[in-house]
């Protein structure tokens, strides 16, 4: 759902959007199919109220593939071959009242088109796509710096753009990446989220993006105090702030229960990273206590700890992909959560008037939370929160 927001801004970049020039001028109307009654379309706008489209006998219909953008490419479509959901965009003479067009030519994305096309696009997100925290931008340069930390320790990656380089910002209180914006680099800020795709050798530490969405988010790490399924609250008490914070759980939030081996190695490799001295340092190498498997802090992944991760590790070896093992660990529900459970959230901004609303939510860190009593090095799973839901397999997520 979230991925067929690049192919609806394709399409309209290709057709147009809504104009009008008169009240007799011809008009046009993009927008998603609602409604079908015989030849009267119901048609949902992108902006404003609701228009039936009433197909004219001579009226003319096409379909065009995803990222075209010359209607060459249409080839011919019957009105019954139209689905609700597919996106349209209707040409004709509006009425009085502006409520119905007597349509004249449609032109059509087919539902199930968008989806392969969606599908396509969300599975480039995850094979050709990485996230973390940005340090730096150089907007001269046309350079992002993102650091990106997992058991093997922190990597910086240096995200290279071009005059082709998408980019894209999220809303303030979205989680949606079709309400993502067009944006430049003069918007993304040190500690915003950022992911992009492109191309990268295995390993290195530089990348060209083909696109690029960022955002401002917030980081929660503590205990729940109370779950209310019924209207999709949270309420956290945080380890930084040291303060109850309340989170909205939408259709959109990703809720994911952390893997007991996984999370006893990530305590592992924190406990190794502490000061000697500090309650719970450790030597640098994993306890004895640590499950089996689990390597020293720093020696690279486990086989055992990633082994039922699903593809989480990177073709020819290398550190493990974390956004893509996120998306593939077991998800559960507002209900699952208790007084008591720990958990980390990477949440929307949100306002005093205006929660803000769970993007990723990672039950089962206790072991983590207990390494990192302050909750700050715990946070080093953050990067994970743009990762395989957003925008690569949704949340977003995706």
């Amino acid at each position: 759902m979230i991925l067929s927001g690049l192919t609806y801004i394709c399409f309209a970049a290709a057709v147009g959007g809504v104009q009008a020039q008169s009240a007799t001028a011809v008009v046009k109307s993009l927008g998603v199919i609602k409604a079908i009654n015989g030849s009267a379309i119901t048609l949902a706008p992108d902006s404003g109220p609701e228009v039936t489209a009433n197909v004219q006998p001579n009226a003319r219909l096409l379909r065009l593939a995803p990222g075209e953008k010359d209607l060459k490419s249409a080839t011919p479509i019957a009105l019954q071959d139209l689905q609700v959901g597919d996106t349209i965009r209707v040409r004709g003479y509006a009425s009085q009242d502006a409520k119905s067009i007597a349509t004249l030519e449609v032109i059509v994305i087919t539902r199930a088109t968008v989806a392969a096309v969606s599908d396509q696009i969300k599975q480039d997100w995850q094979k050709r796509g990485l996230g973390g925290l940005v340090e730096s931008v150089d907007a001269t340069a046309g350079t992002v710096s993102i650091s990106m930390t997992g058991l093997s320790g922190k990597k910086t990656i240096a995200i290279h753009t071009a005059k082709n380089t998408i980019i894209r910002r999220y809303a303030p209180d979205s989680v949606k990446f079709e309400d993502a914006k067009p944006s430049t680099l003069a918007d993304i800020h040190s500690g915003d989220q950022l992911r992009a795709r492109g191309d990268r050798p295995a390993d290195a530490t530089e990348m060209t993006a083909d696109e690029i969405v960022s955002g401002s988010f917030r980081n929660v790490a503590g205990t729940v105090n109370a779950a209310d399924a019924s209207t999709g609250t949270l309420s956290v008490q945080d380890l930084l702030s040291k303060r109850t914070v309340q989170v909205k759980i939408t259709s959109e939030s990703q809720l994911h229960q952390l893997p007991v081996e996984m999370a006893r190695m990530i305590a592992a490799r924190i406990k190794g990273a502490m000061p000697p001295g500090m309650p719970g340092a450790g030597s640098g190498t994993a306890p004895s206590s640590a499950p089996a498997g689990a390597t020293p802090p720093g020696a690279g992944p486990a086989s055992g700890a990633t082994a039922g991760m699903g593809g989480g590790m990177r073709p020819g070896g290398g550190a493990p992909d974390f956004q893509r093992m996120l998306s593939r660990m077991p998800t559960v529900a507002l209900a699952d959560l208790h007084k008591g459970d720990a958990v980390m959230i990477v949440t929307t901004q949100g306002s005093a008037a205006n929660p803000g609303t769970a993007i990723t939510l990672l039950s089962g860190v206790e072991p983590i939370l207990q390494a990192a009593p302050s909750g700050s090095q715990a946070m080093m799973l953050t990067p994970w929160s743009l990762g395989g839901g957003i925008p690569g397999g949704d949340a977003a997520s995706q």
